[in-house]
């Protein structure tokens, strides 16, 4: 298939003349069963010198796919089936083991998605960079050791000597990803492939991990190739972007031609996904003003070890509106949230919910508030036992209020009301047969809203609900959400770094810095005309501002 938008494939956008990376014509199988699966189809395009393409999709489009190709990582049961991918005029498909140990570290880099589970937990971070310098240069111990340390300088660590002798585990999000780009540009490759860099990084954190590699784009005219479903991301970012659904290249652009005259019908959906692209929902702020709170906090403070998370807030939230927590991770918005439905015990102040201060109340006491007050997770899978399905799983807050039954009688007994739940999720009755592994990321997640929604409750609670899911698949979920409120009155806390979602949501917003509520308010008046330096500093980080007119 030839991409619409650009020239033609291999060289679409390039008008350098140079082409570092050549990639033609590609396909891609797994060997699933015996037989081969295709996964990518004939992808063809190529990357100049300096320059930045992102490939942009849904999971499962073929993005990551093609960059492990490019760098011959693909798994064991995944080969190379067709077409060319050329670096430097080598042809990589051709390259033996030791010719891309010679070549991958040096010449090619990755900067992979997870870092929790890219660096070795039982290694310091220090001597896991040094290991790329081991390999492809002849630096002494001495001088390797200098080398990361000025590695880890421009990468924007302070105390470098401090951070060379860490463990992964004493590192948040943010400072794993910055390790991981050090180790990529140690040997100052011509080309790096860079997995979802940012995924799951607050804003702040996301700008800072993509003006390395900017920085580093722009002075060594190192090629990029950005594999993200973030098409703010890849808007502020990218040369050109390629858009790929079902392991085809669909369309090639610059980021005007994209997101202002796209082409195919998959971008268009793509794009009309964006929270604040499509129409806003019809949020009527002074008519919730009217109404009253089902939550009051005042002066909550939460301490570990003396160390206060959460320190001295304040807020209301009243019935049927959306009331948001934005911050930084560390800000406590969490923390306020597993207070909140009674999860963790806070320190001092009081927390009222639906009229009764649950300071004072102990587990016990809490208990007839759960059908109430439920919450819903940022990550659905890790939340649910391994062993149960569907039914099961939604099924378990009704047996914490019902007496014990023969499981086979209590089955029969809930199905009705397992059905009502999973169909208020928008799942089908089937899937209560199936297990959490069968799901997809976005099924999962709404398993977990139907596990929510069983005990009706009247208050949701929503931790970074669809942070990882595909801009799509959060569009669905945002928009079921807003259905059950309209037709429930459903008061939703939720919890969130997305601003663009926040903004196209919310009635009122709250944005917390190290444990404090430094601004609250109308979110149209807090991300209009944001009083504190902190939320004018998380507004100016967003991604993508004109992709989703912030």
């Amino acid at each position: 298939m030839t991409p619409t938008n650009g020239s033609a494939p291999g060289n679409a956008g390039d008008t350098s003349g140079e082409r570092l990376l050549v990639v033609e014509n590609l396909h891609v199988a797994y060997k699933v069963d015996r037989r081969l699966k295709p996964t990518l189809h004939d992808v063809s395009f190529s990357v100049a010198p300096g320059e930045v393409i992102a490939l942009v999709g849904e999971s499962g489009s073929g993005k990551t796919t093609t960059g492990h190709a490019v760098l011959g990582l693909l798994p064991e049961n995944g080969r190379v089936t067709g077409g060319r991918i050329t670096f430097r005029d080598q042809v990589l498909t051709d390259l033996s083991p030791r010719g891309w140990r010679s070549l991958r570290g040096r010449a090619v880099s990755l900067i992979p998605q997870d870092p929790t589970v890219s660096l070795d937990p039982l290694r310091r971070v220090g001597e896991q960079v040094e290991d790329t310098l081991l390999l492809h240069s002849d630096l002494g111990a001495a001088q390797r050791r200098r080398q990361v340390h000025e590695l880890f300088e421009t990468v924007g660590f302070r105390d470098v000597e401090l951070r060379y002798r860490q463990y992964p585990h004493e590192l948040s999000g943010g400072m794993k990803q910055r390790v991981l780009i050090a180790s990529a540009i140690a040997a100052e490759p011509d080309l790096i492939i860079a997995d979802e860099p940012t995924s799951g990084l607050d804003a702040t954190v996301q700008k800072q991990v993509l003006d390395l590699i900017g920085d580093l784009r722009r002075r060594n005219r190192t090629a990029v190739v950005l594999v993200t479903h973030d098409l703010g991301v890849a808007a502020d970012r990218a040369d050109r972007i390629g858009v790929m659904e079902r392991g085809r290249l669909v369309e090639v652009g610059t980021p005007d031609q994209i997101f202002t005259s796209p082409r195919h019908p998959y971008t268009k959906r793509l794009i009309g996904a964006v929270p604040g692209r499509s129409a806003a929902p019809v949020r009527d702020t002074a008519a919730v003003e009217e109404r009253e709170p089902v939550i009051t906090v005042t002066d909550l403070r939460k301490s570990y070890g003396g160390i206060d998370a959460v320190a001295g807030t304040s807020f209301e939230v009243r019935r049927g509106e959306t009331f948001s927590i934005v911050g930084e991770s560390g800000s406590g918005k969490s923390t306020t949230a597993r207070v909140l439905v009674g999860l963790t015990e806070a320190t001092s102040g009081s927390v009222s919910v639906l009229g009764k201060d649950i300071t004072r109340l102990d587990r016990r006491g809490y208990r007839p508030l759960r059908k109430d007050v439920q919450i819903v997770h940022q990550n659905p899978y890790s939340s649910f036992d391994p062993r149960f399905d569907v039914f099961d799983v939604v099924e378990e807050p009704l047996r914490a209020f019902q007496p014990p039954q023969l499981p086979w009688k209590r089955r029969k007994a809930n199905r009705d009301r397992i059905v009502a739940a999973l169909e208020a999720a928008a799942l089908p009755p089937s899937f209560a047969d199936l297990h959490p592994a069968e799901l997809s990321g976005g099924q999962r997640q709404r398993v977990a809203l139907a596990r929510a929604l069983v005990v009706e409750p009247k208050i949701l609670v929503l931790d970074e609900p669809i942070s990882a899911l595909d801009v799509s698949v959060a569009a669905q979920i945002l928009h079921l959400l807003g259905d059950l409120q309209r037709e429930r009155g459903l008061t939703y806390v939720f919890i969130s770094h997305d601003l663009a979602v926040v903004r196209a949501i919310s009635n009122h917003v709250a944005v917390m810095q190290n444990g404090r509520i430094v601004e609250q308010g109308p979110v149209d008046d807090v991300f209009s005309r944001p009083s504190s330096p902190y939320t004018q500093n998380l507004l100016g980080a967003i991604a993508g501002r004109k992709l989703v007119h912030l």
